[in-house]
């Protein structure tokens, strides 16, 4: 070993010790503190310039915009009953039919994660279906679950469905009617079957009858920030479709809606904003430091030799192999920072379309498996917890084990098809 190489070690190793310490949470300190304290580390010991840190923070700016834009909707819509509102209609619709409650619920988090994003889904929708669910008194795990697991196996039908997107795609996102050729239908057969595997999985639990409770009416409030919302969705599918940016979009849509809902309502706008989840946005920016960090010394050439060799192969087991080897990596390091690291890998290799497309569904699908996946189901957990209600780590995965490879498999061979379809058209 010769000394030069010995601070590209140090960094490995700071690195690689801020994400371990990020998903293991020694003494419930926050995952921010952790990935932060890697990246002040790696200045302190002049491992790298000044430079380079302001350079990946600034690089993140578009993801930031639209964190920040989501959070504020998300926090607009659960504070004027949005999320309240959809899950008493699952439970009055569900005419005392616990499959028709879970297949609702499933429907309303597939459309919450679909426009505001799998995090709305995890942290607001999840709490609003607890309360609902507990006073229809059935089960509350299949509908939890419902929530969890589509946060991730819808997350990738639209560029905004998922901040890991923008992340894996943030120096190039397809414009929206190439990302639908592309996801499509591998979304919908995600959705499929996650929806049938958890059909089955939970088949005794949904057994149960449930009781009505009393209606909870949309206030006009409420239905001011739900017009809002839809028409932000519109604003950023044209952006999509233009081939935009969303963050910016995002955020001043975010912007526009809180300030119209407060001159309304005569309220001051400045505690939505102290709920937004700033730690996430330094958590993020924290983890664009580290990756880059670790691509200035080049330690990204194993993973461009990894996707070069998987490209080598035929299509359905190249797809396969790379989506698979994805998916289960992010519940080892996390698919934030994955997903860094697979959109410098993706860039720098030139990666074909499949390719591209079997990381990403990688990436967003892969945290099914377990809870320290993603930070959505991350979140969910948290979420779950402040409601008293834990579920651990070997529960998730038992039914993770059985819900992420089927749905990941069928997502896979639905992105070859539409590959095969396009070369052919």
């Amino acid at each position: 070993m010769t000394p030069a190489l010995l601070p590209h070690i140090f960094l490995v190793l700071i690195v690689a010790a801020g994400i371990v310490l990020m998903l293991i949470r020694p003494r419930g300190v926050q995952e921010v503190y952790w990935i932060g304290g890697g990246a002040l580390a790696l200045l302190l010991f002049h491992l790298i310039p000044l430079q380079l840190a302001g350079r990946a923070i600034a690089e993140g700016s578009d993801v930031y915009f639209f964190l920040i834009g989501m959070m504020m909707l998300s926090e607009l819509a659960r504070e004027y009953g949005v999320f309240d509102w959809l899950s008493s209609v699952a439970v009055q619709q569900a005419g005392g039919s616990c499959v028709r409650l879970f297949t609702l619920v499933y429907g309303f988090g597939t459309l919450v994660t679909i426009f505001m994003s799998n995090d709305a889904t995890a942290v607001v929708l999840t709490p609003a279906i607890l309360a609902a669910i507990r006073k229809a008194k059935v089960p509350p795990l299949p509908h939890l679950f419902a929530c969890a697991l589509i946060a991730n196996a819808a997350s990738f039908v639209l560029p905004i469905s998922n901040p890991a997107n923008l992340v894996v795609f943030r120096l190039g996102m397809p414009p929206l009617g190439r990302w639908f050729a592309w996801f499509g239908v591998p979304s919908i057969l995600s959705i499929a079957a996650t929806y049938l595997v958890m059909r089955i999985v939970f088949r005794k639990e949904l057994a149960a009858r449930t009781e009505d409770h009393a209606d909870v009416p949309l206030t006009a409030n409420g239905k001011l920030v739900l017009a809002g919302l839809g028409l932000t969705v519109a604003a950023l599918l044209s952006a999509s479709a233009m081939g935009r940016d969303l963050g910016l979009p995002t955020f001043f849509a975010a912007l526009v809606i809180t300030a119209i809902i407060s001159i309304k309502t005569r309220s001051n706008p400045l505690p939505l904003v102290k709920e937004i989840s700033w730690a996430t946005i330094a958590l993020v920016a924290g983890l664009f430091i580290l990756v880059d960090a670790v691509e200035s010394i080049g330690a990204l050439a194993f993973t461009h030799a990894a996707l070069a060799w998987a490209e080598q192969l035929a299509a359905v087991p190249g797809a396969l192999v790379t989506g698979f080897v994805v998916g289960v990596a992010n519940n080892l390091v996390n698919n934030l920072p994955l997903g860094l690291i697979a959109g410098e890998t993706l860039k720098a290799a030139h990666a074909t379309q499949l390719t591209a497309s079997a990381v990403l569904i990688g990436v967003d699908l892969g945290p099914n498996l377990s809870v320290s996946g993603s930070l959505a189901t991350i979140l969910w957990l948290i979420a779950l917890r402040r409601e008293k209600l834990h579920v651990n780590y070997w529960t998730f995965l038992k039914i993770g084990a059985i819900a992420m490879p089927v749905a990941l498999f069928v997502a896979l061979c639905g992105a070859v098809l539409m590959q095969w379809l396009t070369a052919h058209a």
